[in-house]
């Protein structure tokens, strides 16, 4: 079989890259190895329960016109909360000091306001200290950094996190300790849902009119002969390709890549991600609409409920909850998933916010791939990489694609510009 354009992945870059072809009267395929589209972006049904690929909500004002303005949605504050040992704080932490002891409060303020900023930071560790004192740094990102990103906050560099983190002025800090009547500051001031389907009924429009062919798991790529080997056996030939496909696995399948190439793939560390979907029968379960947890004892990172996103998630008279945990290289799985999800609900019980007997419906799952880790030789080993590809005629896209933390609406620009990329070498722009 030969096609013009290839895209390997319909998650929300393979799907954006597709319609920007189309926007350009070139017709392309997308090859995708599960039974369904949306990547990270998937929602599921389990027992009349939505529950999405991980937490999603949109609050990028790059998927508005492409995603939102096709999907009838709800609108939501972007309000989270933290637990910590037994406390509800308002999230960030860092500038909602209030529901702790005087003492706590008092110790995280003065390393707050004895915090050095002494040059440039070398990791992820000491550029938490300059920000927001060795005190708080240790209480909060550094046990969080353990959980989510598997590793110790020492082992990754500083770069990537600027932005993302929420910087607070002396001033906020202070009447954070001092009162709960504290202004939100995330980034957005609203953030978006869709009313019916889940996270992926955002991404519902983009597949009209695409051609999609499921369970088409690419294993082998021969950039010289232009063509792709997929499990199943057969073979599809280019003269283009977009691919979505995480880096360490396309350098794993290219025929005769350099061997410096390769090596450097290997070097490309991810975590991999468990997830713990619980359907409740009763409402109002959740205090929040998502929540992370500091506990290191306590398996899930963070914490989301379907039910605050959508009543549609889940039927009437119910809530549900789902759980994020994360294992890598660094902290490998040792127990099977039906042992994280009865290790999990067991944990979640002592939480007391429901109990044993009102969990309706439950399921675990995973995905390899949930997200890049940060450690200082990702660049140079994801540039060389990526020149290779370049040289080779292979456009990437999406965040296993350029392997970097991108959002929903990163994504999904990430994905027109291959696309732009490719469109570009077709018309000899």
């Amino acid at each position: 079989m030969k096609e013009n354009v290839i895209i390997l992945g319909a998650g929300i870059a393979g799907l954006a890259a597709s319609e920007r072809l189309r926007e350009s009267g070139i017709r392309s395929v997308i090859f995708e190895k599960n039974s369904t589209y949306g990547g990270l972006c998937n929602s599921f049904q389990i027992e009349g329960f939505t529950f999405d690929t991980f937490a999603h909500i949109s609050f990028d004002k790059n998927t508005e016109s492409w995603l939102e303005n096709r999907t009838p949605y709800y609108k939501h504050k972007p309000e989270a909360l933290n637990f910590d040992s037994g406390k509800w704080l308002r999230h960030p932490v860092q500038n909602n000091l209030y529901g702790l002891p005087v003492e706590e409060r008092v110790e995280l303020m003065k390393g707050f306001i004895s915090r050095k900023k002494d040059g440039s930071p070398e990791n992820y560790a000491q550029w938490l200290q300059q920000i927001y004192g060795k005190c708080f740094a240790e209480r909060y990102p550094y046990r969080y950094t353990r959980k989510y990103w598997t590793v110790e906050p020492e082992q990754l560099e500083p770069k990537w996190i600027q932005g993302r983190m929420y910087e607070p002025s002396l001033d906020e800090v202070l009447r954070g300790a001092m009162t709960s009547d504290t202004p939100g500051v995330h980034y957005s001031k609203e953030a978006h849902y869709p009313q019916n389907g889940g996270f992926k009924s955002f991404l519902s429009p983009m597949v009209e009119n695409t051609r999609i062919l499921y369970n088409k798991n690419a294993c082998q790529f021969d950039p010289n002969r232009r063509r792709v080997v997929f499990q199943d056996g057969s073979v599809v030939e280019y003269d283009h390709m977009i691919s979505t496909v995480p880096l360490p696995e396309i350098c794993k399948g290219i025929i005769d890549i350099p061997g410096d190439v390769k090596k450097v793939s290997e070097s490309l560390y991810y975590t991999s991600g468990v997830m713990v979907s619980l359907g409740i029968n009763r409402s109002n379960v959740s205090p929040a609409l998502w929540y992370y947890i500091y506990d290191e004892d306590i398996l899930p990172a963070r914490i989301y409920a379907p039910d605050w996103k959508s009543k549609n998630n889940v039927p009437d008279g119910c809530s549900a909850i789902q759980c994020e945990i994360y294992y890598s290289k660094f902290r490998p799985l040792r127990e099977s998933l039906d042992e994280v999800m009865d290790k999990t609900i067991h944990q979640m019980l002592k939480l007391e916010l429901f109990t044993e007997e009102e969990i309706v419906a439950k399921d675990v799952r995973m995905e390899k791939y949930a997200n890049i880790i940060f450690t200082p030789e990702i660049y140079e080993a994801r540039n060389k990489i990526h020149q290779y590809l370049d040289q080779n005629g292979i456009y990437y896209a999406g965040r296993f694609g350029e392997w970097d933390y991108l959002w929903v609406g990163q994504s999904l620009l990430s994905g027109r510009r291959a696309a732009e990329k490719c469109i570009r070498d077709i018309k000899g722009m």
